[in-house]
């Protein structure tokens, strides 16, 4: 009998061992949180083959369950921060979203961060996060152009692969990134580029920075701009954004609107410039009463490829305004909100925060 239950418990002993064995063999799976915030990925709508839709329909739990495999990749768990369009992304929104970001990523239970988004205003949001996040763990913006009721829905296979690019240990130190449509984008260099079709994020000036194909994640080289860790800006005790507003230059573009932002109470303004962010002749002398009067006044290109030039057929310091560089209208407000919150903010200083980021 004593001979049985040792053999038992040689057996048993052995069997735990191997177990052990087993466990430690198999690699640790990396912590990933998913903050969902509505858009286009969480739409559903009443026919598969129909573009009306309704966005932020769908929860993120039941999002990571309609993926098959994903729980592989990582030990995922979802927040749901927001459920609205992209049309509706607000600076609350973003406050809010990039505060738990950083809460989270400074604990060492969180390895990365994914961001179910809209994609109408998805640049704007990962240019702002990507000012304002203080980890170089991986940050990935993912959203699809297809509601989750749609045939050959790309929603799932996107957050798949954002989840992947978030586990991958290849990421850290890229900045916040997008991920869409098997390209790895920075959120620098990314614009929405088409209104509906699946390929419609590219990054005309830098190009994709990278690619992740079915959770295989290969980068090609690293963003521009001081980013992350590398940024002087910060979130830390504000509660809103001051005010800028975008003015859109066009053929006979009235001026007066300029001078109604200023006396609506905008503390800057991007010009969305024809060509090299050109404007009429009116706007200029309404643009250079909006610098005498303290507003800080950013020229950018309605085009939606190039630089705009600090020394072309404006003379920015005639007009106290400066150059957007190489950012769009929309990441241009958003760089030029965050500049604003730094005190005694001189021309230069600006101009250089445009080069610079």
């Amino acid at each position: 009998m004593k001979t049985t239950i040792q053999s038992f418990r040689n057996k048993l002993s052995i069997a735990l061992m191997f177990l052990a064995i087993l466990s430690f063999a198999q690699p640790k799976l990396p912590n990933v949180v998913i903050l969902a915030t509505g858009g286009t990925i969480a739409g559903a709508g009443e026919s598969s083959t129909g573009s009306a839709y309704t966005s932020g329909k769908v929860g993120i739990d039941a999002m990571i369950d309609a993926v098959p495999n994903i729980r592989k990749l990582a030990n995922l768990r979802g927040e749901q921060v927001a459920s609205v369009g992209s049309q509706d992304m607000s600076v609350k929104v973003w406050l809010d979203l990039s505060k738990r970001i950083n809460e989270l990523l400074a604990t060492k239970e969180v390895d990365g961060i994914v961001i179910t988004h809209g994609t109408d205003t998805q640049e704007e949001t990962a240019f702002f996060l990507n000012l304002v996040v203080k980890s170089d763990k991986p940050v990935v913006l993912t959203g699809s152009m297809r509601p989750s009721t749609a045939l050959s829905a790309e929603g799932p296979l996107n957050l798949y692969n954002a989840v992947a690019l978030a586990s991958s240990p290849k990421a850290k130190g890229y900045g916040v990134m997008v991920a869409m449509n098997d390209e790895i984008h920075s959120a620098h260099g990314v614009k929405k580029m088409m209104t509906t079709p699946v390929q419609t994020f590219q990054s005309p000036e830098e190009g994709a920075i990278g690619s992740v194909i079915f959770g295989e994640v290969t980068f090609f080289h690293k963003s521009y701009g001081l980013n992350t860790t590398s940024s002087a800006f910060s979130i830390d005790g504000l509660s809103g954004l001051p005010r800028v507003d975008i003015f859109y230059a066009c053929a006979d573009a009235s001026a007066d609107l300029i001078d109604y932002m200023v006396k609506a109470g905008s503390k800057g303004i991007v010009i969305a410039g024809v060509g090299d962010g050109n404007v009429n002749a009116a706007s200029l002398e309404a643009i250079k009463r909006a610098t005498k009067a303290g507003v800080k006044v950013v020229r950018a290109s309605r085009v939606p490829v190039g630089a705009v030039l600090i020394k072309g057929e404006i003379n920015d310091e005639e007009y106290g305004s400066v150059t957007s560089d190489e950012h769009n209208p929309q990441k241009a407000r958003v760089l030029l909100m965050l500049a604003l919150t730094k005190k005694d903010l001189s021309r230069d200083d600006l101009q250089k925060i445009f080069i610079e980021y």
